[in-house]
């Protein structure tokens, strides 16, 4: 074999084995950057968040205090809101068509209303928790704080089908409010301060995004007002976030880790 041979030889041998180290390579690790402020009420349990057609709706939870929002996201008014009774604890929401669906904790429903008027529309039956809940232009997408996605059909909530989502093999559990961006699923976990970038093809977690610092501006001493709640409004191109009794939420930018800021 001569020089030449050997060198591409061995640079054909260096390109494979890059190529098979890149699966364990893990998750690209990002963090969120705040870009705009915007009022949210206090009181708010948040537990579901969507915007569509220039209006953010919302979900919110505890028994006795569920209901149904729709807010002006600028002046964080409510503008429209269905309340619940003291036997609901209300949980995800996803707008989808003319339609809103929203989850219950253990109630064991799933509520559809018509998307302008809140009136109910169907009520139907879910066997698992209700936990998250978005959809990806065909299925609805429902997490049950497992590690289980699931997808089913918007007309009568059969299971087309369901994935399990890891992070290199391990199973990332409470996966909780969720939401549909550009070909993936973003997942709050609940208690911790960041979010999953999941492949909703086969479940891996292909990014983490770090909170840390937007939730450090958020701490008030209530273990329960964690993260939870995701908004993407795709004509805008902006990702919105907050929490469970938070007084903001907050539209921020995803960057690597480690890369300088502005």
């Amino acid at each position: 074999m001569n020089r030449l041979c050997a060198a591409a030889f061995l640079l054909a041998a260096l390109l494979v084995a890059g190529c098979r180290q890149q699966p364990n390579a893990g998750p690209t690790q990002l963090t969120a950057v705040i870009v705009s402020e915007y009022p949210h009420d206090q009181t708010a349990f948040t537990q579901g968040l969507v915007w569509d057609t220039n209006a953010m709706y919302e979900s919110t939870g505890l028994f006795g205090q569920s209901s149904l929002r729709r807010v002006d996201l600028a002046s964080g008014k409510v503008l429209q809101r269905r309340n619940y009774g003291s036997q609901f604890f209300a949980e995800g929401l996803a707008v989808f068509g003319d339609s809103l669906y929203q989850l219950t904790w253990s109630n064991g429903v799933i509520f559809q209303y018509a998307k302008d008027s809140f009136d109910l529309r169907r009520t139907f039956p879910w066997p698992h928790e209700g936990w998250g809940i978005t959809h990806d232009g065909s299925s609805l997408i429902i997490s049950d704080g497992s590690a289980t996605l699931y997808f089913l059909a918007p007309d009568d909530m059969s299971e087309r089908r369901r994935v399990t989502v890891r992070d290199r093999g391990r199973e990332i559990t409470r996966l909780n409010e969720l939401e549909y961006v550009n070909g993936s699923v973003y997942a709050n976990v609940w208690h911790e301060e960041r979010i999953a970038v999941i492949n909703p093809a086969d479940g891996a977690v292909t990014a983490w995004i770090d909170l840390s610092a937007v939730c450090a501006r958020m701490r008030s001493g209530n273990p329960e007002a964690v993260l939870n709640g995701i908004m993407y409004d795709a004509a805008a191109d902006r990702l919105i976030v907050t929490g469970k009794l938070w007084p903001a939420l907050f539209a921020v930018k995803t960057v690597p880790i480690g890369q300088n800021q502005p």
